[in-house]
């Protein structure tokens, strides 16, 4: 569920204080990252391997736990990997050159992939190396990216990583117009003088001193205002889009509560109703 992205490096503002250790989402702090976007995308905290559909946004079937896209080239990537597998020689592989060919175009069609999502769903559920190919690819495609960029922002708070990953899953981490990078750039240009606060960290945006989770907060409201307004001319899913906005109040109850860093300890969220939910560290590897 990605926004078609352009692969064009953006610069971002190097960390206040040398030697910082920022929030890395590993462990179980990645298990809940993880599992709170699964909440927002699938309605729960179970891996859907094996899930694919066509929603209607501009980007052909999503399918797998990072909704990877035919019409955006994310899915294409999974595919190739998996052929690497298999030598290119599984029941993918009659669908390669529709495939390269979408991906490549940004097409949003599904002609020639009616088998896609039956292949999809049996791999899924019963090929353990496509399940590890999936996992490999999600963290090299969206996870990596969002904490390559807090790294340079110099973000200390597991629930700030969070939220860049939610947002890179989304929006695609990249710097097209509701990409990744843009609202990280366009939450960064709202500084104009120091904005103190009392969470213990402090960035250093467009050299002023910069409260986290007060950057926390203007970038969400930043994202909420393309989920509202999308401003790709490509997405075609901007109704989809702004009934996604419970994933932003999600993260701002989650600020509300200051459950600024992810452990061993339960995490309060909203679910995609609005209600509170807790999410735990899960013993199943993300």
């Amino acid at each position: 569920m990605k926004v078609l992205a352009y692969f064009v490096k953006l610069a971002l503002v190097a960390p206040l204080f040398a030697g910082f250790t920022h929030g890395k989402l590993e462990g179980c702090s990645k298990s809940i990252a993880i599992d709170i976007t699964g909440i927002y995308e699938n309605g729960d905290t179970k891996t859907y391997f094996h899930y694919c559909e066509d929603l209607g946004d501009g980007r052909g079937y999503t399918a797998g736990i990072a909704g990877f896209c035919t019409g955006t080239g994310d899915a294409w990537e999974v595919i190739q990997a998996y052929h690497k597998l298999t030598g290119g020689k599984d029941d993918f592989t009659p669908m390669d050159a529709t495939l390269a060919k979408y991906a490549k175009s940004g097409s949003d069609s599904t002609k020639g992939l009616e088998k896609y999502c039956s292949v999809f769903e049996k791999l899924g559920k019963s090929d353990t190396r496509f399940q590890q190919v999936q996992i490999n690819s999600r963290d090299k495609m969206y996870l990596k990216p969002a904490q390559d960029a807090a790294a340079k922002l110099g973000l200390k708070f597991h629930i700030s990583e969070g939220q860049l990953f939610d947002t890179s899953i989304q929006h695609g981490p990249y710097d097209d117009k509701d990409g990744l990078l843009t609202l990280i750039k366009e939450t960064n240009n709202s500084f104009k003088a120091n904005a103190l606060g009392d969470s213990g960290s402090t960035l250093n945006i467009n050299g002023k001193n910069v409260d986290e989770i007060i950057w926390l907060k203007k970038f969400l409201d930043i994202r909420e205002e393309h989920l509202k307004h999308p401003k790709n001319p490509d997405n075609q899913g901007g109704n989809y889009w702004a009934q996604t906005v419970y994933r932003v109040k999600s993260y701002r109850y989650a600020i509300d509560q200051k459950q600024y860093n992810w452990g061993n300890t339960a995490v309060k969220i909203l679910d995609n109703d609005g209600k509170p939910t807790t999410v735990k560290c899960s013993n199943v590897p993300k």
